[in-house]
């Protein structure tokens, strides 16, 4: 593999040229992802509001403070040089503040609620006199930050509910259907010829752990034009996967065997037992079950560049008569839609479309990679082979608590996002990590080979 560094940020220098659109663009983003917040707020209960449901992950009540409270740090305080609105809250909503069993202790609901709304009103009038040219990445990044912790909220909040049921609470019928059945899915690979393509981006709302861009040559290889489905998957458990050692690497295999004492483990957390799901994307494996299916049918998970090569990379260059000189989105470069994705869209689109669920994988054929491949962005994350680290000219922004504490060799890197993931955190660079034990989050997994 060779790389080639590319620290051009013309889209920056270009939004940051017209302050007006700027200013504009952001207050509608910060409104749009609010009213998502504050809707996913209002179906919370009081309860599950202030559980821990696994210690892993804080109560749902926590983050929803902590949205407010990052808010007002980066850019009442540190930006615009104010004091802390609610000095009582520092502690208890500061990231390395308590423990995550610490911070069950909360204010209420409603409380919780003036406090996001006390900070984004004197965010708003913040705005007008911000200096956009000089700030620019720090907004977006709080508009990034608000939806990551969303979805954490909504999969830890799934995750709860599940805990003392017989089936998972995502088991409800499907509500698309698809007429391509799964046995035509199951060998469909996309070849993907050698060559390089940029990797990584400088875009305004680019995250520091995709920065910054860089040319990587890839030799050629083969991957599934789908996520793996509940069908294909079904043939693993039906086969023994979970019982045969030789699927599994020697981490995985010691990881299933400590889950098995807790309680059999036999099936993905978020299972359907239902021929109606077979199309639907496999949800809620760790790493570790994504390896060892990949072992089962002789593949492999692909490497993120290689992921990330099959989603934003050309095909001659021009489609359509446009020239996509790096697609951002598998479709090209206009924002993620309901037309284009399974996933968390504008609170302001026809709600019609929208599943706070899987889809089958070949139910959105607009949103297909030049070479392809569907279902990239939205559905479910999909686990790669790649170690989490920094791209070469890595800088860390705005902190090393955000993304250079986690590249520490024991975190995998996840790519393209779920059903759950907002449009501000969804794209073919962005980069999502967790340890490959995780299997809470709403992930899947496809395979590559290097021969057909």
């Amino acid at each position: 593999m060779r790389l080639e560094l590319n620290k051009s940020s013309s889209k920056l220098t270009d939004f940051r040229e017209n302050n007006a659109i700027a200013k504009s663009t952001i207050l509608a983003a910060f409104q749009d992802c609010r009213q998502q917040t504050l809707a996913l707020l209002e179906q919370i209960d009081a309860g599950s509001f202030c559980s821990q449901v696994h210690p892993d992950f804080s109560p749902l009540g926590w983050h929803f403070g902590h949205i407010a409270f990052t808010e007002s740090l980066w850019l009442l305080e540190r930006n615009a040089g104010g004091k802390c609105m609610f000095p009582q809250y520092r502690q208890l909503y500061a990231a390395d503040g308590l423990p995550k069993s610490a911070r069950v202790e909360l204010p209420s609901i409603d409380e919780t609620r003036d406090y996001l709304d006390a900070v984004r009103e004197k965010v708003v009038d913040y705005l007008e006199v911000a200096d956009i040219a000089a700030d620019a990445k720090i907004w977006f990044f709080l508009l990034q930050h608000e939806s990551q912790h969303c979805e954490t909220i909504s999969f830890v909040w799934e995750f709860s509910k599940i805990q003392n049921s017989p089936s998972p609470s995502l088991s409800r019928s499907p509500s698309v259907s698809s007429g391509t059945t799964s046995l035509a899915l199951a060998n469909d690979m996309i070849q993907i010829p050698a060559g390089e393509f940029e990797m990584g981006s400088n875009d305004i709302d680019a995250l520091d752990n995709e920065s910054f861009a860089h040319k990587v040559y890839l030799d050629t290889y083969f991957i599934d034009r789908y996520p793996v489905t509940c069908q294909q998957y079904r043939e693993f458990m039906q086969a023994g996967g979970y019982e045969n050692a030789q699927y599994w690497s020697d981490a995985g295999w010691r990881w299933l065997q400590s889950e098995q004492v807790k309680q059999p483990l036999k099936q993905p957390l978020y299972w359907h037992d239902d021929a109606a799901w077979d199309n639907h994307p496999v949800c809620g494996v760790s790493y570790y079950e994504a390896e060892a299916y990949a072992k089962f049918v002789g593949k492999r998970l692909p490497t993120e560049a290689e992921w990330e090569k099959a989603v934003r990379g050309e095909v001659n260059g021009e489609l359509g008569g446009k020239v996509y000189h790096q697609r951002k989105y598998p479709w090209g470069n206009e924002e993620p839609t309901a037309e284009y994705c399974n996933c968390a869209v504008s609170i302001f689109e026809s709600q019609s479309q929208f599943q706070f669920q899987t889809t089958p994988v070949n139910a959105y054929p607009q949103g297909k990679s030049a070479y392809g491949m569907y279902d990239a962005l939205g559905n479910v994350w999909e686990w790669t082979s790649s170690w989490f680290d920094g791209y070469p000219g890595f800088t860390y922004y705005p902190y090393t608590g955000y993304s250079q504490v986690y590249f520490d060799g024991k975190h995998r890197v996840l790519k393209g996002g779920s059903f759950a993931t907002r449009v501000w955190a969804m794209r073919g660079s962005f980069r999502n990590w967790y340890h490959p034990h995780v299997r809470q989050i709403f992930a899947g997994f496809r395979c590559v080979s290097d021969e057909r």
